[in-house]
């Protein structure tokens, strides 16, 4: 655990992460917003050469998936298991993961949770509704946990953007 000033990386990755849950905040979410947030997502992966796969779903319903040239299934059940720690904690995988650690925790063996059927690590975000909350969830696996993580959150970013306007 490293300490840089007051704070580890953690504690800063948790300040990090909840600012961005503050800030990418959907005026509503769609079929049509789910299809345009998954293009979005998929292009900048394309254009990257990025072996994700992508999937975003309101409730239980996928609303979008795609598979780029380079992932495979294991990915998908990465996806499945990310989504399920945003549904049951209402936090982006990797907050959840980074509040156990900064606690000195670990989720693998204190969260109590199958870790065949859950996973914090980085690439799930909530999709955040204005004045109703967490509504679904888009994630991306297929590269190193922050970076899966750091795509989704340019992705939303660009298109919390444009939705506002």
């Amino acid at each position: 655990m490293s300490r840089v000033g007051d704070l580890t990386d953690d504690e800063r990755l948790v300040t990090e992460v909840t600012a961005q849950q503050q800030e990418l905040v959907l005026p509503r979410f769609t079929h049509e917003d789910a299809w345009a947030l998954g293009s979005l997502l998929v292009e900048l992966a394309r254009e990257r050469r990025l072996p994700v796969a992508v999937d975003i779903r309101r409730g239980p319903q996928q609303l979008f998936h795609a598979a780029l040239p380079g992932s495979s299934a294991d990915n998908d059940a990465w996806i499945d298991r990310k989504r399920r720690v945003v549904e049951r904690y209402g936090d982006s995988s990797l907050l959840v993961g980074a509040r156990f650690r900064a606690r000195g925790r670990s989720f693998d063996a204190d969260s109590r949770l199958d870790l065949d059927r859950y996973a914090a690590h980085g690439g799930s975000f909530p999709l955040i509704v204005r004045e109703t909350g967490v509504v679904g969830s888009v994630t991306v696996s297929g590269l190193p946990q922050r970076d899966d993580h750091a795509l989704v959150v340019e992705a939303l970013t660009a298109f919390v953007r444009g939705s506002r306007s």
